[in-house]
């Protein structure tokens, strides 16, 4: 297991937001966590990238407990987000805004090279490399957001809501490059409100509902499971 989290519970003050869930995630799937608002989906994130503690359970990486692992060290052992809300740096370039994802690294022919792969998949990145972040578009910002975690060179890329306020064509656009994405090796988890989208794309999914695990499956599974088609999937 590439990713694995164990019982895992995270409160905010006296409020439990995740109620001892597991999940796991192979090298190679894209593996989505689908619930709504309030769920517990960000929270999860958080949690695996360090950015919000743990208060029992275990999270490990190819089986190395990372749970008190400070979230700069998550991102040199392989974990990269890109955040709901997109959190550009808006008065830097986007050649910037890539270079602070790879902080980190020192080897300048693999960054070179990682930044030739973002601006392939990201064509309008490259010919706006100069510009600054913050007066892009909406969906070129997200492919900023995205381009910038994938300089980390990632074991796991943590994708949370990359569709949030994007138009239907964009979105489409953005799923696609996530499918490149992994295809070319890149393991990823993904949150997402777009049940239909993110189940349509996902090898495994599971879904969460009040910080618990209620169901898991294959994409497939969840995408004719009846339960999740009403809750999730507007269908009576």
């Amino acid at each position: 297991m590439l990713l694995e989290l164990e019982d895992l519970v995270v409160a905010y003050g006296r409020i439990e937001a995740l109620h001892g869930i597991s999940l796991g995630i192979e090298e190679g799937e894209i593996v989505a966590l689908i619930g709504a608002n309030g769920a517990g989906k960000t929270t999860t994130m958080r949690a695996i990238s360090g950015l919000r503690a743990a208060q029992q359970g275990r999270i490990r990486l190819q089986g190395r407990d990372i749970t008190r692992m400070r979230a700069d060290q998550r991102v040199v052992s392989g974990i990269s987000q890109a955040p709901e809300g997109r959190g550009i740096f808006p008065g830097m370039t986007v050649e910037e805004n890539l270079d602070l994802g790879c902080y980190t690294r020192k080897d300048a022919a693999g960054i070179a090279q990682d930044r030739a792969r973002v601006f392939d998949l990201f064509p309008r990145l490259a010919e706006r490399r100069k510009q600054l972040g913050g007066t892009m578009s909406g969906g070129e910002q997200q492919m900023l957001t995205i381009g910038r975690a994938l300089m980390a060179r990632p074991k796991v890329l943590l994708l949370d809501e990359p569709s949030m306020g994007l138009a239907p064509m964009l979105i489409q656009q953005i799923f696609a490059i996530i499918a490149e994405i992994n295809t070319q090796g890149t393991t990823i988890l993904l949150v997402e409100q777009n049940a239909q989208q993110a189940l349509s794309l996902a090898h495994r999914a599971y879904v969460l509902e009040t910080g618990s695990i209620v169901r898991t499956g294959t994409g497939a599974e969840l995408l004719a499971d009846p339960t999740v088609q009403e809750a999730y999937l507007g269908v009576a």
